[in-house]
């Protein structure tokens, strides 16, 4: 096996599932799209590593507790295993610096842009970054991607779109690709390995 392979960052709401209901409290809020378990399996099969990276604000806003994205991070787990499925490590922020519940009430790079979360995966995980990709739906993602050194996705899914039409001429920072959901990147990414 190749000591040294390549990873897929991955954001949570918008990306693997939706956030149509937003903040999700409860595992049985928590759906996957339909074709994240396929597009994942693509992924998995050319060899990449599977990473989430979440913010998870709701913590530091008083809107539920670290047990509660737990529960939901297993769900999510148990969803995708059903599926055969894998992912190698699920990061998650509970910071943000207007919350109410301390000590989650601080800047910190933990949460996207900053890239603590990748910090993390890199402490954990051998791979190499410059071969490695941030795939997500809001300008966070693709900033966070871009400060890692890794190629970016932009998904029109969740956020996405929303954000494409109305901010993106105000980003400091450019995706690498911009595509219609995961599916379709990871097929990008396919065919950007042959």
């Amino acid at each position: 096996m190749n000591p040294y392979p390549r990873a897929i960052f991955l954001d949570r709401d918008g990306t693997i599932s939706s956030d149509e209901y937003g903040y999700i409290r409860t595992p049985e809020d928590y759906t996957l799209y339909p074709y994240t378990a396929s597009a994942l399996k693509v992924l998995r099969q050319l060899g990449f590593l599977l990473f989430v990276v979440t913010n998870q604000s709701g913590i530091a806003r008083g809107y539920f507790g670290k047990e509660n994205v737990e529960r939901v991070h297993d769900h999510m787990k148990m969803l995708l295993a059903r599926e055969g499925v894998s992912l190698d490590a699920v990061y998650y922020s509970p910071y943000y610096k207007a919350g109410i519940v301390p000590p989650y009430n601080i800047e910190h790079e933990d949460r996207k842009p900053g890239i603590g979360m990748f910090k993390r995966a890199r402490q954990e995980f051998r791979f190499r970054p410059e071969h490695s990709w941030m795939i997500g739906d809001r300008y966070s993602d693709v900033k966070f991607g871009i400060e890692a050194g890794l190629k970016t996705i932009l998904l029109l899914s969740g956020n996405g779109k929303s954000e494409f039409q109305t901010q993106l001429h105000n980003w400091d920072i450019r995706p690498h690709y911009i595509v219609s959901d995961l599916s379709t990147a990871a097929w990008l990414i396919h065919s950007l390995e042959q």
